[in-house]
């Protein structure tokens, strides 16, 4: 991956309960057209989550988790989503939902190494 890319990415959010629009920062999904790139990454710091409400069912946010690594690899029981390319992927996954799961809008910029840059805005906006 060499030289300047322009890549797109977004927040992966946990809204326990969308009536309050109260959520926190899981993850990321970042993709590049260019670089034929597509990633998502989370981390659920469960301690958190319990000040937003004792009542989660752990299990079914990692499912739901797990469906942005399915969609990105391209696996198989991803479904038709799978065969999209990867710009389509990006944007199913990023499309505005009122779920339990949201992602923020996209968010674009320029990056000479989309690994680190990937790295660096897990850490400033997840961790």
């Amino acid at each position: 991956m060499q030289g300047k890319h322009l890549y797109e990415y977004a927040v992966i959010r946990f809204v326990p309960r969308v009536e309050r629009e109260e959520f926190i920062n899981v993850g990321i999904i970042m993709f590049s057209k260019q670089a034929r790139f597509i990633k998502a990454r989370y981390q659920v710091n469960e301690k958190k989550l319990r000040l937003f409400s004792s009542e989660l069912d752990m299990d079914s946010l990692y499912a739901s988790l797990k469906v942005f690594d399915h969609i990105c690899s391209g696996a198989k029981n991803a479904g038709p989503i799978a065969a999209m390319d990867i710009p389509e992927r990006f944007r199913w996954l990023t499309a505005v939902r009122s779920s339990s799961i949201q992602t923020s809008r996209p968010h674009p910029g320029f990056s000479c190494d989309l690994e680190a840059t990937f790295g660096k805005l897990f850490e400033e906006l997840v961790l």
